[in-house]
C-alpha cells in the first residue's frame, strides 16, 4: 500500500531530495510549492511519474487534501531571501504551521516540522542540546525566520497536547549539497560558487565563527527515521554534524577541492549572525540510531562537482 505523503516545499534544495527519496521507496509523492525559493528544475525528473504529483501553491493560505504523512519544509531559509519579505517569512511559518497541522488533525496524518537550529540564536552553551532554550533577539533582521520557527514548535506541541495530533519535529543544522541555489547566500555556496568562477571569497567577520556542516543525504537519512519513529516520540531532534569548522577553515577547504586562485576578503559581520553552532545529537543516536556518515571533504567534492555542471 503506497503511502500518500506531502512534502511542503517540495521543490527547494532539501525538499527535492526529500522528494525523489520517498517516491524511489514506493510512496505517493505531492510536492507542494509556490516557487519562490523552490525551482523546477529540481524536480523535472519525477514530473513524469505517475506516483509524483506537483501542487503550486502558497502554505500561508489553506488548502484540503487527504494525505498519510506531512513533512513541512516551506520557508526561506537563507537570510536574503527570508529577509527580502520578512512579514511574509513569518506567515509562512505561523500561517504554514497551522494550515498543515490543520491538514494532520482532519486526517489523522503524522506530520514533521523542519525546524531549524536557528532557534537557539546566538548560543550561550556550547554545544546546544536540544534542553537549551536559546538566546533570540525578538527584534533583529533574523527574528522573522528565528521566531517565526520557535513559534511553529509552539503550535506543533500545542497541537499535540490539545489535539492529540502525531507530530515530529526536526532541528537541522547547517546543510549543503547538490541542488543547493547558487545564490541563496549560504556560505558554502557562497564560498564554491565564487571559488569556481574565480572571484574573492568573501568572508563576514574574522573569520574565526564556527558551523557544523553536514551533507544533505545525511540530513534526509534523519528526517526519515524520524518520521518512523514510535509516535511517543515527538522529539524535538538535532540533525546535524558534530563536527565543527571555522569559516575560514571552510574558505580555504574549498580553495583547495577547487583549485582556484581566489583570495579571501574580510566583511563585516551582520547583525545577529550567531558566532557558533554545533548540534549535540546524542537524542538522535540513542531514538534514531542516527548520525552522520559523510564527512566534509567528501560532500564538499560532491557539491562542488554540482556547482561545476551548473554555473
Amino acid at each position: 500500500m503506497r503511502k500518500k505523503i506531502l512534502i511542503t516545499g517540495g521543490a527547494g534544495f532539501v525538499g527535492s531530495h526529500l522528494c525523489r527519496r520517498l517516491l524511489n521507496e514506493g510512496n505517493n509523492v505531492i510536492c507542494l510549492d509556490n516557487f519562490f525559493t523552490g525551482d523546477k528544475e529540481n524536480i523535472l525528473d519525477m514530473l513524469p511519474n505517475p506516483y509524483f504529483e506537483l501542487i503550486r501553491h502558497d502554505v500561508q493560505e489553506p488548502i484540503l487534501l487527504e494525505v498519510d504523512e506531512i513533512y513541512n519544509l516551506a520557508c526561506p531559509a537563507s537570510p536574503p531571501y527570508y529577509q527580502f519579505d520578512p512579514v511574509a517569512t513569518t506567515k509562512t511559518s505561523v500561517m504554514g504551521a497551522i494550515n498543515m497541522l490543520g491538514i494532520a488533525k482532519k486526517c489523522k496524518a503524522k506530520i514533521l516540522q523542519a525546524s531549524t537550529s536557528e532557534v537557539y540564536g546566538d548560543p550561550e552553551v556550547h554545544p546546544q542540546p536540544e534542553s537549551y532554550k536559546g538566546s533570540v533577539s525578538t527584534t533583529g533582521i533574523r527574528a522573522c525566520y528565528d521566531e517565526g520557527k520557535r513559534c511553529a514548535e509552539t503550535l506543533f506541541f500545542d497541537y499535540y497536547r490539545q489535539h492529540n495530533v502525531k507530530i515530529k519535529v526536526i532541528r537541522i543544522f547547517n546543510t549543503y549539497g547538490p541542488a543547493m541555489n547558487p545564490n541563496d547566500g549560504r556560505v558554502v555556496s557562497n564560498f564554491i560558487v565564487q571559488a569556481l568562477k574565480g572571484e574573492d571569497i568573501t568572508m563576514y567577520g574574522d573569520g574565526t565563527q564556527s558551523r557544523s556542516f553536514q551533507y544533505i543525504d545525511d540530513l534526509i537519512e534523519g528526517m526519515i527515521k524520524l518520521m518512523a519513529s514510535p509516535d511517543s516520540f515527538t522529539g524535538p531532534v538535532n540533525i546535524g554534524n558534530p563536527n565543527e569548522f571555522t569559516m575560514l577553515e571552510l574558505a580555504q577547504k574549498v580553495i583547495e577541492l577547487t583549485g582556484s586562485n581566489s583570495k579571501i576578503i574580510f566583511q563585516p559581520l551582520p547583525q545577529d549572525d550567531p558566532l557558533q553552532r554545533q548540534p549535540l545529537i546524542d537524542l538522535a543516536k540513542k531514538e534514531l540510531d542516527w548520525e552522520p556518515t559523510i564527512e566534509l571533504e567528501e560532500g564538499l567534492k560532491k557539491t562542488i562537482a554540482y556547482f561545476e555542471s551548473v554555473i
